[in-house]
């Protein structure tokens, strides 16, 4: 039997995410239409492969936790910390460097703290709780003080804890409402997360309204906690939705859940919800990514509004009003859909939707089982042979060749969430609106 493996926009021994590499490969609609699971091999998905790399990754976090304090500990416990989140081992190692880390952490540089703080939300939200209070008024950079807000509200999510959160970021950000990470933050202090989705507009609506006519759209149905499977659906360049070969709807288990579970406003968090552009497909040198080619899906800013419109030149740029014009009427005031455009503002970029090469094993009893999380991007199941990592079933693949098979390559995704409830996203939780939507055509 085959590991099953999802994809992760991550290297076990960096903290980036899936960068799009000038001069890697790219790949035309003809191109995708010819592929064959066999024409794809990633030695990193082999037993040997992939127990090299865990190894390596094993050695990072023993050297963190060896080094006595100084420069070169620093340089190493970030990455150390982000490979047991990787893993999902050696928490308790973990745990130590963190609690370590955090009295002196505002006297450090935001790279480091960010290292630190997203460890402490992913992972020991409660411990780490009581020594990142003291920090708030020392911490000077919006992303890492969002990220140490979140981290106290992972603990405590009490009324009187939002308002001391919100009094502090008032006073060190006297002009929070220009910073999108921290709007983002006061939205989320000041809001019953679970009222505002139950409002959400009718999903009908999304689905028919044609964003612009002639390009081939990703849906990607998620749940507002994002430990649970989505699913991602394709309407075609003809506005119809990609069928199987017997006729039902064409659909793929989808996750969008980062590593951190930080918001989508943050930097390795959650893929935001919202709008994206898609404007070709490639081949990553990241090996956890894999072989198969990626969807290249941008946010704004990350992409011009010429490449939204998919046309040469614009000279008009981004705005709220210049995003909202992508969306039908019905969606456009609906605030945990502009996520996208406020992570877009906040420099997010490098969300793809791609394959994966990474043993899923390592989140064995998680909720997302036999899924992975990623660095942000959305990701599809592959399943490869463990002697010589050869491709032998791609989700992936079936997505990207659902998505350019009228010969487009260039279009959009929509990530959407679709409620709070805690289960897996299911074809019948949609099937409804897809088949209205497209009947309305």
């Amino acid at each position: 039997m085959p590991m099953i493996r999802w994809a992760a926009c991550v290297g076990l021994l960096l903290l980036g995410g899936c960068a799009v590499v000038p001069g890697e490969k790219r790949h035309s609609p003809a191109e995708i239409a010819a592929y064959q699971h066999a024409d794809f091999v990633a030695p990193i998905a082999s037993l040997d492969g992939e127990r090299l790399a865990r190894e390596e990754a094993l050695q990072t976090i023993r050297t963190a936790v060896a080094l006595p304090p100084g420069l070169e500990a620093e340089g190493m416990v970030p990455r150390a910390l982000w490979n047991i989140g990787f893993l999902n081992a050696e928490k308790p190692a973990g745990l130590a460097l963190v609690l370590a880390a955090l009295p002196d952490l505002a006297d450090k540089d935001a790279t480091y703290q960010r290292g630190i703080l997203s460890a402490a939300y992913t992972l020991y939200a409660s411990e780490a709780a009581p020594l990142v209070m003291p920090l708030l008024t020392r911490i000077t950079t919006p992303r890492e003080f969002a990220i140490a807000a979140y981290t106290l509200l992972q603990a405590d999510d009490s009324a009187a804890r939002r308002d001391v959160i919100r009094a502090t970021l008032h006073v060190q950000f006297p002009n929070w409402q220009h910073e999108p990470r921290l709007q983002r933050l006061d939205y989320v202090l000041t809001t019953d997360l679970r009222q505002a989705i139950a409002a959400r507009p009718p999903l009908v609506d999304l689905l028919a309204h044609p964003i612009r006519t002639g390009r081939p759209v990703v849906f990607s149905f998620q749940r507002q906690d994002r430990r649970r499977f989505g699913l991602a659906v394709v309407r075609g360049a003809d506005g119809r939705f990609v069928r199987n070969k017997d006729g039902s709807v064409f659909h793929i288990a989808h996750l969008a859940n980062a590593i951190t579970n930080l918001p989508g406003t943050i930097t390795n968090g959650n893929t935001p919800q919202g709008l994206f552009t898609i404007v070709g497909a490639g081949t990553a040198t990241n090996k956890w990514i894999g072989p198969t080619p990626y969807l290249e899906s941008k946010v704004p800013v990350e992409a011009t509004l010429a490449e939204y419109e998919h046309v040469e030149k614009i000279e008009n740029s981004w705005t709220e009003a210049a995003y909202e014009a992508f969306l039908p009427e019905t969606w456009r005031g609906y605030t945990l859909f502009k996520e996208a455009y406020l992570a877009g503002q906040a420099g997010r970029d490098e969300m793809l939707m791609h394959g994966t090469t990474i043993n899923s094993d390592y989140y064995r009893g998680a909720s997302y089982f036999p899924g992975t999380p990623s660095a942000g991007c959305l990701v599809a199941m592959e399943t490869w042979d463990a002697r010589e990592g050869r491709m032998q079933t791609s989700d992936h693949l079936a997505l990207i060749k659902a998505f350019t098979r009228d010969g487009h390559d260039r279009g959009y995704l929509v990530v959407v969430e679709l409620d709070d409830r805690l289960a897996p996203v299911a074809l019948a939780d949609v099937l409804a609106d897809v088949l209205a939507a497209e009947a309305g055509k």
